[in-house]
Parts: structure tokens; sequence; C-alpha cells
């Protein structure tokens, strides 16, 4: 039993050849499933209109597909996001009569540059996702959070939440945090791809049905855990890595967004030391509302006024 979270990176639409369609926001899930195992392909479909549509998809998943039809500054942006969150496993299609030695020079050193390049073919692309999602591993952890993607009512079963686990495991019958809210909710049913189940594994698509809250109160990015370390942060001193296309040095008072898990949180720079190296520069970050994250987890820097560079680098959120 595995299930495998894939990014797909090409033309909208391009998932749709390989799975079903289920829900739509700025980003669309496909699903595929045989027997145990199942793969959610999650598409940007936002994207190149708004960077934070190509951060959620990449953001939720472990795998990724990129599809390199022509070299632009597009497909470099996806290249500088999987490398951000060091998205190694991959498949890379290539089209228009591009060539893999044209592609190098723009992987050499990143996350996707050890990608299996693989035949532009449906059929086979699906066969190979679910031999991928067979040999997924199923963690024996105690504790895990659901970041919240959308969440409704439904009639006769009450507020569901969507989302993905993103660590650990979650089980039928948890007492959840709702992290920002000082609610505790119980889980009263598990759904994986409209299946019933007991439990959710890290890197499930889940839906998740809550007894103790509204819907109305929830909102993207909210956190539901039973994990005591998960926590909220509005002042934070850091290290930050700065992508080697960035053109100048951060500076104080500019303003940035940072995500991480289904969230972007904006942010001021009260003060930056750029030491010896200006791409290495130690910063003071202030959030325009806490963030919520783990200790040692990975934020991703985004600067929307960018222009054709909007991925500044990244931060770790301790």
């Amino acid at each position: 039993m595995g299930n495998l979270n894939a990014a797909v990176l090409g033309p909208n639409g391009f998932a749709g050849e390989i799975g079903k369609k289920g829900t739509i926001t700025d980003v669309t899930f496909f699903n595929l499933k045989r027997d145990d195992n199942s793969v959610t392909l999650i598409e940007p479909t936002k994207y190149p209109e708004k960077i934070v549509s190509l951060f959620y998809a990449c953001a939720m998943s472990e795998f990724a597909i990129l599809v390199a039809e022509k070299i632009d500054n597009s497909l470099g942006e996806k290249i500088l996001m999987l490398n951000c969150l060091n998205i190694r496993n991959g498949y890379l299609i290539l089209r228009n009569y591009i060539q893999e030695e044209q592609l190098r020079p723009l992987l050499a050193g990143t996350a996707a540059e050890n990608y299996t390049i693989v035949k532009d073919d449906p059929i086979e692309l699906r066969e190979m996702l679910l031999n991928a999602a067979s040999k997924m591993n199923v963690t024996n952890a105690s504790c895990g959070s659901v970041p919240v993607d959308s969440h409704f009512n439904v009639r006769g079963v009450g507020t569901v939440v969507l989302g993905s686990v993103i660590d650990g495991v979650v089980k039928k019958h948890d007492k959840m945090r709702v992290i920002p809210l000082s609610d505790t909710v119980i889980l009263k049913s598990i759904q994986k791809h409209d299946v019933d189940s007991d439990a959710g594994y890290k890197g499930d698509h889940v839906g998740l049905a809550l007894r103790g809250i509204e819907s109305e109160r929830l909102d993207r990015g909210y956190v539901l855990t039973t994990d005591d370390s998960v926590k909220m942060t509005k002042n934070i001193k850091t290290k930050a890595d700065l992508v080697k296309y960035w053109p100048s040095p951060l500076k104080e008072g500019m303003v940035m967004h940072i995500g991480h898990w289904m969230q972007t949180v904006p942010c001021r720079i009260n003060s930056v030391d750029n030491g010896n190296d200006w791409k290495c520069p130690k910063i003071d970050l202030e959030f325009d509302t806490e963030i919520i994250h783990k200790p040692g987890d990975t934020g991703i820097i985004m600067y929307l006024e960018g222009g054709k560079l909007r991925i500044a680098g990244n931060i770790t959120l301790d």
C-alpha cells in the first residue's frame, strides 16, 4: 500500500491524460488508483500568473513530472522551486525537439539534475507512477499534521477538510489541535480517493470529517495536528540561502512572502547582515501573521514583485 504525490509542471491539463480530475482551486488534483496503490497528481492551475500556485503544487509533493516544452523563464522558475523544496525524485519529458544537452546547464547542481528522462506517453507514465507509489514506505510515527487546503460543509457529515498529510500519521478518532485557533476537534472519519480509511499517512491526500468546528471558522493554511512540536512564530532571526540567479542583496524594509506548507505569509525584513557573502545573509523577519511550522522546517522566500524571478531562496524556520 502506497501513495505518491506528484507535482505536474507542464501545460495545464497534461495530468488529465494520466489521472481522473478531482478538486480545483488554484491547483488542480488528478487521481490515479489501482488496488491499494494511488497517485495524486497536482497541477499549478494559476501558474505562471501566480507564483503561489506553483509553490502549493510543489509543497504538497515529494515527486515531480517536469515537462520541458521550451527553455524560458517559466521553466527556470519551476526548476528553482523544485530545488528550493528539495524535490529530488522525478521524471523529465522533452518536447518540441529539445535535447537533453540543452537542459543540463539549467539542471546542473539542482534537485532536478538526476530526474529520469521518460517518453511522452500517458499510458507508460501511468504504469511508472503506480509502480513508484507501490514502493512508498508507510511511516510508523505516532502523530501527524494536515495543513488545510480547502474546507466546506457536507449535508449529513458536517465540516470536511481536504489536504495532504504533511508529516507522520493521523488516525480516525484522533483529538486534533486546530492552529492558529485554540480549538480542538475530533477526527470522525478519513477518506482517501473516496474510500473510507482508518488512517492517513505522510503523503496521503485525505478528506477529513471533523466534529467540533464549523467550516466557516477555518481557512487555507490552518493546520490540524496531533504533534506537540508544531508552533507559531511572529518574528525570526535566521539565515537565508538565496538562489544563484538572485540579482542583488536583500535590504531592510523589503516585503517578501514566506511559503510553508499551505501558507504564504507576508513579512518585512527588519535588518540584514550580509557578512562576507550577500547570498547567505543573516536576516531578522517580522511576519504579518504568525507562521505555523515545526522547528527546523524550510520556508521558501518569494518576492511577488520580482518580475521574471519571483523565487529568492529559502530560510530555516527555527
